[in-house]
């Protein structure tokens, strides 16, 4: 098991889970409810796991990969962190309309653009510097840590922006 692998399973749910949205009538409520509901849960899960589990040992080890920005991980971390804040208000940002309604159908639509591209950065920069800078050891044990505290939070957990920069000095 590698944690980099659990992520990238992460982020094929969260995409397939946009576009079932995407395909559900917007007079449906009950079922896009029921979809955002879990979807919903599901990111502010997933983004609390890399913040506890990932981010901080990607900064004792990562060299910026790709189109990272520095010769270290914090640049990047500090990214990640902006991203999931941003996620968490464009996912808060869908609760403020009626499900079903054109405003909402749109908000969805913004989450999913902010998540997409956080996916993306991540799994180019991330991702690819942890695979190339951790142990298989250590990719495991997290990989163990990060799926236990998702099946432990599998209704959600309250979703907390964080200080991008006070994270990177208490992780780095």
């Amino acid at each position: 098991m590698d944690i980099t692998q659990l992520i990238l399973d992460d982020h094929a749910e969260q995409r397939r889970l946009f576009a079932i949205l995407e395909q559900i009538d917007p007079k449906d409520t009950d079922a896009l409810t029921k979809v955002w509901g879990r979807l919903s849960a599901f990111l502010d899960v997933h983004a609390e796991a890399e913040e506890r589990f990932f981010y901080p040992e990607l900064m004792k080890v990562g060299e910026a990969a790709n189109d990272a920005e520095g010769n270290d991980a914090g640049p990047e971390t500090i990214d990640a962190i902006e991203d999931h804040n941003k996620l968490r208000d464009a996912v808060a940002a869908v609760g403020r309309h009626k499900v079903g309604t054109k405003a909402w159908v749109e908000a969805v639509g913004k989450a999913n653009v902010v998540n997409s591209k956080h996916m993306g950065e991540e799994e180019r920069q991330g991702l690819t510097d942890f695979r190339l800078n951790a142990s298989l050891e250590s990719r495991h044990a997290l990989a163990v840590k990060f799926a236990a505290f998702e099946a432990e939070h599998i209704t959600g957990v309250k979703p907390v922006n964080k200080d991008p920069e006070a994270y990177v000095e208490k992780h780095g």
